[in-house]
């Protein structure tokens, strides 16, 4: 037996037999995984796996079998299909942009065209839309807006859980409720749990009869179960269908109530829209969806039929994406508003983690002479995505990239992309592998100069707060953090 693999641990009274068994069992698997791993998934993805099932390969097999699948269970997939013809029908074919869009550049047409093609949703026009930067007074305008409900509300956040902050928006769900208002609510299941106010949280919505579910809940005794990291990321709220917010932000206080955090004084910094038009529909449609895939109830009475084709600005594109999805629908809207920059590119993302072909994208931009810059927080609260995402930085900057660090203790949530003057896309996804492949996320592309210039006074607020990486300086960061880095890398296209 080689003395590398990890038979040579066994002691060696164990029978021949037994070492011989488990040798043939092991060059199995490493066989058998050389043909089966690497089927429909990025060679980076594949090989991280093929690495651990090299070094650990019972364990290792073990981790693939439950984790190793980043595709929702077929009936799911067959909803979101169904969901997606659903939405196509009932889009006019001769859907009107107006004159003023289509005088455009070009590649602001094919990107809508990409993203309809991968999520069903189209542009569309006469919108508007408030951004908010502060956690806790949106959750005041949420309940505003929810206060002045007349037919129904639809609520799906990632973590949701009560407290003396969320309770304003909490009580006003409750409060719809009793007064004949439908109130739907989805919350992720794991992304909720372990955080204080989520135990009485359930209780409270089980006891005021308000219709809600766990989405992609892991309760095997219940028989529910798929992969368990296969998780819920969106955040929507529609009002009557008129009134919508989306955007990064949970439904909890801004130190997400735990006592490290407070130990720290970690607060996070979000940002949020507030929409109306047109694109409210397009978000209720996105909660429709993720309702009939958890209950199997189809919201049609709760929907708009028939998307409405107004003509002019504001425009506006909802795209979701995530593992209900065949293709990685924000990866590719990224990656395409990236490669048709002219001038600017800025990213806010609490996790950069990015891919190889997002990775190229940047620092390809960088260096034909796009300005490209991109915010990331100073500290997190995730040590793996961090120090991950802390490998990337001399690599970007070497190639022209602006890296803002946002100053501690806040922790930057802020999720956003901008693109020259004109594209703005806000919503839950970050810019790692998670978000592209294994969270439902929603993202809002909005073309429009006057909203471009609103978000660029977010950037310089942003600026205000962050200090530009000094690529000398981080280059002299002790031998022991670039080590863990790198074996954090390692792992990134498995997070």
């Amino acid at each position: 037996m080689y003395p590398w693999t990890p038979y040579a641990l066994l002691p060696d009274t164990y029978p021949e037999w037994i070492l011989i068994a488990l040798g043939v069992l092991d060059f199995t698997i490493t066989v058998v995984a050389l043909g089966w791993i690497p089927h429909r998934r990025r060679p980076s993805v594949a090989l991280a796996w093929l690495l651990g099932l090299t070094v650990f390969p019972f364990v290792g097999l073990l981790l693939f079998l439950i984790i190793g699948s980043s595709r929702l269970p077929r009936k799911r997939m067959e909803k979101q299909a169904k969901m997606n013809d659903i939405i196509r029908e009932n889009t006019p074919e001769d859907f009107s942009l107006g004159e003023e869009f289509h005088d455009l550049p070009e590649w602001v047409t094919t990107t809508a065209k990409l993203n309809y093609r991968l999520g069903a949703l189209p542009m569309v026009g006469g919108n508007d839309f408030d951004i908010l930067t502060d956690n806790h007074e949106s959750m005041e305008r949420m309940a505003h807006d929810v206060d002045r409900a007349t037919d129904y509300v639809h609520f799906e956040f990632y973590i949701v859980a009560t407290d003396p902050v969320s309770t304003v928006l909490l009580d006003s769900l409750v409060r719809a409720h009793e007064r004949g208002v439908r109130v739907r609510i989805l919350i992720d299941h794991v992304g909720s749990l372990g955080y204080p106010g989520y135990a009485e949280l359930a209780r409270r919505f089980n006891a005021s009869g308000i219709p809600w579910r766990r989405m992609l809940p892991i309760r095997p005794w219940r028989g529910e179960w798929q992969r368990p990291d296969l998780r819920n990321h969106r955040k929507i709220l529609v009002v009557d269908g008129s009134i919508a917010y989306t955007g990064s932000q949970n439904i909890i206080h801004r130190s997400y109530n735990k006592k490290k955090n407070l130990r720290r004084g970690l607060e996070w910094k979000d940002l949020m829209i507030r929409c109306s038009g047109a694109v409210v529909s397009e978000l209720n449609a996105v909660f429709v969806s993720d309702w009939y895939s958890e209950t199997d109830d189809l919201l049609l009475d709760e929907a708009t039929e028939v998307l409405t084709d107004v003509e002019g600005p504001v425009y506006a594109q909802v795209v979701p994406s995530g593992p209900g999805f065949e293709t990685e629908n924000n990866l590719r809207l990224f990656n395409h508003l990236i490669y048709n920059a002219n001038r600017r590119v800025v990213i806010s993302s609490p996790y950069f983690v990015p891919d190889e072909s997002l990775l190229h994208a940047l620092t390809t931009e960088a260096q034909s002479g796009v300005e490209v810059e991109i915010f990331v927080g100073e500290s997190s609260d995730h040590f793996l995505a961090h120090h991950a995402q802390n490998s990337y930085y001399a690599e970007l900057a070497e190639a022209g990239v602006k890296i803002y660090r946002y100053s501690s203790p806040t922790v930057l949530h802020a999720k956003f992309v901008l693109v020259d003057d004109l594209i703005s896309v806000i919503g839950s996804s970050n810019m790692d592998e998670r978000s592209f492949a294994l969270d439902l996320e929603v993202s809002v592309m909005i073309v429009d100069q006057h909203f471009h210039v609103r978000m660029e006074n977010v950037v310089d607020e942003f600026k205000a707060s962050s200090t530009v990486l000094n690529l000398e300086a981080w280059n002299k960061r002790p031998l022991l953090q670039k080590y863990v880095e790198n074996v954090c890398r390692l792992t990134s296209a498995l997070l």
